[in-house]
């Protein structure tokens, strides 16, 4: 019914910046909140950021002031201005939607595949 597609993670040195975006596609009648969650091997999924289809944002305290999150609602895309990155935001990049699909009644949160940040030290 719907996929998520992150896109833009790669290796950048300690200080560099990094651009991940997400686009949604399939049944979409509407899509609510969207965020960026992030994971390393063996420790849970980290909220990161996140923002409304209104465009109000939130933050994580480790990456307040550095990481930027932005989305496009009329091509379904998120993305996460990435600044000032250092060897402990190196995880796999998870983006996450509440979407309402055509037909439904009743939201619910979608996640794509993810893709690697590794930053250098």
């Amino acid at each position: 019914q719907v996929q998520l597609v992150e896109s833009g993670g790669g290796l950048v040195q300690a200080g560099g910046s990094l651009r991940l975006s997400c686009g949604a596609s399939g049944s979409i009648f509407r899509i609510n909140g969207m965020g960026w969650y992030r994971q390393v091997p063996g420790k849970q999924r980290e909220w990161v950021a996140t923002i409304t289809r209104g465009g109000s944002t939130n933050y994580a305290d480790s990456v307040k002031g550095r990481f930027t999150i932005s989305r496009d609602n009329a091509k379904n895309m998120v993305d996460l201005q990435m600044n000032s990155l250092n060897p402990e935001d190196t995880a796999v990049y998870y983006c996450n939607a509440d979407i309402l699909v055509r037909g439904a009644s009743l939201s619910r949160g979608y996640w794509g595949q993810g893709t690697q940040v590794t930053v250098s030290s």
